[in-house]
């Protein structure tokens, strides 16, 4: 239980942090794409470190495995956010928080569900202390 809550923290942040970025984005004038891209490739680092360290416990020298396995994941789920977007953009929400917000968290359920599965899944017990 304690692991959800620690995602759930984790993705409030990184949700947090991609949306200022989105939103500050579209307010200068980039577009839907451009402004989500943005906003994603600001949180990769920082949801990396902070699942991988705080909310798994995995410790130790990062391994080319995980990192191969979370952009997977995070190419999976950026394709649902985009899959998402779009279809909000099609039901006339273009440049719009509600569109960008349907997109997130579609992307953050996907991105939850395939991290505890399959990214930090096996790491996590073989290397606790």
């Amino acid at each position: 239980m304690l692991q959800l809550v620690r995602f759930g923290l984790v993705g409030l942040a990184n949700t947090a942090a991609s949306a200022c970025v989105i939103f500050a984005a579209i307010r200068l004038g980039a577009g839907d794409y451009a402004a989500n891209a943005l906003g994603y490739a600001v949180g990769l680092c920082l949801s990396f470190a902070l699942n991988r360290g705080w909310t798994f416990g995995v410790r130790g020298a990062v391994r080319l495995s995980e990192i191969v396995r979370f952009g997977a994941v995070v190419g999976l789920s950026y394709l649902v956010n985009l899959t998402v977007l779009s279809i909000m953009r099609d039901h006339g929400f273009r440049e719009s928080a509600i569109g960008q917000g349907a997109a997130m968290v579609a992307y953050s359920v996907c991105f939850y569900i395939l991290s505890r599965r399959f990214v930090f899944r096996s790491t996590a017990t073989e290397v606790r202390p």
